[in-house]
């Protein structure tokens, strides 16, 4: 029998301790902030997920989630509102809420918040070890989400921004 994962309660959400299944509301789940990559919740504790990530991240208009990148593994999105860019490959695509985007392997992605208002974005991928390239391209620098020399190294990519903050639910998932 699996036993259920107690849930502690942060001044920044409730975060799971320990293995074992658990249920969190997303409101009450910890969150993190970034001025330049947007919010989310990643839903984990510890210990983290060693299998799958699961994530929502929240982009208001002209923000990138992240830095473009291949990585070496699947990764699967849904808009769950608003509106997204998303730059894949060289090309660029307006998403809107319902649209769901499946990277293979190896496919450069990344995804920059549009429209009027806040978009929501769940996120699931591989935990397991992967290798990632962060590669130049012109499209994603001119939306302020490429690096300007290729590199494997995370830290060396996301080196101009320093890291996220903990956070509560701001009313991110439905403007409450």
């Amino acid at each position: 029998m699996v036993p259920e994962a107690p849930l502690e309660q942060t001044e920044f959400g409730r975060v799971p301790k320990g293995e074992g299944w658990f249920v969190v509301n997303a409101k009450e789940s910890r969150w993190l902030e970034h001025e330049k990559f947007g919010s989310g919740t990643t839903f984990e504790g510890e210990p983290e997920f060693a299998q799958l990530g699961i994530n929502i991240g929240v982009l208001e208009p002209g923000q990138p989630a992240c830095m473009y990148h291949r990585e070496s593994a699947q990764e699967d999105f849904l808009v769950l509102w608003g509106e997204c860019l998303l730059l894949v490959e060289g090309e660029e695509r307006r998403l809107k809420a319902w649209d769901f985007v499946h990277c293979p392997p190896w496919t450069d992605h990344v995804f920059v918040g549009a429209g009027d208002g806040p978009c929501g974005l769940l996120a699931v991928g591989s935990r397991e070890h992967q290798d990632i390239v962060y590669p130049v391209s012109e499209l994603a620098q001119k939306y302020e989400a490429g690096v300007e020399k290729e590199t494997p190294d995370a830290k060396e990519a996301y080196a101009p921004y320093g890291r996220a903050d903990q956070a509560s639910y701001r009313g991110q998932l439905d403007g409450s």
